[in-house]
């Protein structure tokens, strides 16, 4: 029998990218409590706005609904997606939506910045795991969705193949483990790090246990230049 988590166990959604991104960032955000914003969060936020706005929307042959809560017990995860679309379907497993005729297909669409190339495939994890929490809750098959990219007003498909899928689990498994377990990974400097809004906070340029003074201070300031 498949475990589940209870409900005082679930993890923000949004933590996945966090997650893919990095295990150091999402410890630090997630165990230790930290954020801070750089201007990459903060055309992101911005990006999100109107997807964010709990609009729900009637066109002819498609249902629009913004903000729509998430969650599953099988990955131990809950949160809201930034938009689902709800197409008509023949499909005699697809949903029926109370006070609406007929059968509907739901494809999530993720918000992402074009210029935010580093984030890309946890952006597609991250809307994998919005379809399977949708999966969970409406009893149906998802079979892809899309990306759009606010900066080009374009959207990618993006198909939820079983190797997405799994490293879904993996992450959501590891989130659990790592929050259980309480400890922040150990800081690896790697190319992304120059956009990573908790870079001065993180340290990633700095090995040793007990930096000095001097080399923490050299090391925010080549963090600053690299912003600028």
């Amino acid at each position: 029998m498949e475990e589940l988590y209870d409900e005082d166990d679930l993890l923000p959604l949004s933590g996945l990218a966090h997650m893919a991104f990095c295990e150091r960032r999402w410890a630090l955000v997630h165990v230790e409590g930290q954020w801070q914003e750089n201007r990459y969060t903060i055309e992101g936020e911005q990006g999100h706005e109107r997807a964010h706005s709990g609009e729900l929307e009637s066109r002819p042959g498609l249902l629009i609904r913004r903000s729509l809560p998430l969650r599953s017990l099988r990955l131990g995860l809950s949160g809201q997606s930034d938009v689902v679309e709800f197409h008509p379907s023949t499909d005699p497993h697809a949903v029926a939506l109370p006070g609406v005729d007929g059968r509907w297909q739901p494809v999530p669409i993720e918000y992402k910045r074009s210029r935010d190339k580093a984030g890309s495939i946890a952006y597609r994890l991250q809307l994998c795991a919005q379809a399977m929490c949708l999966e969970e809750m409406l009893d149906t098959s998802i079979p892809s969705g899309a990306v759009y990219d606010v900066s080009t007003r374009r959207r990618e498909s993006v198909a939820f193949s079983d190797p997405v899928r799994r490293e879904v689990q993996r992450l959501a498994s590891r989130m659990h483990a790592m929050r259980r377990a309480g400890r922040t990974p150990e800081a690896v400097q790697k190319p992304a790090c120059s956009k990573c809004s908790l870079a001065d906070l993180c340290l990633p340029g700095i090995n040793t246990a007990r930096p000095s003074t001097a080399r923490v201070a050299r090391y925010l300031e080549a963090a600053a230049r690299q912003t600028e």
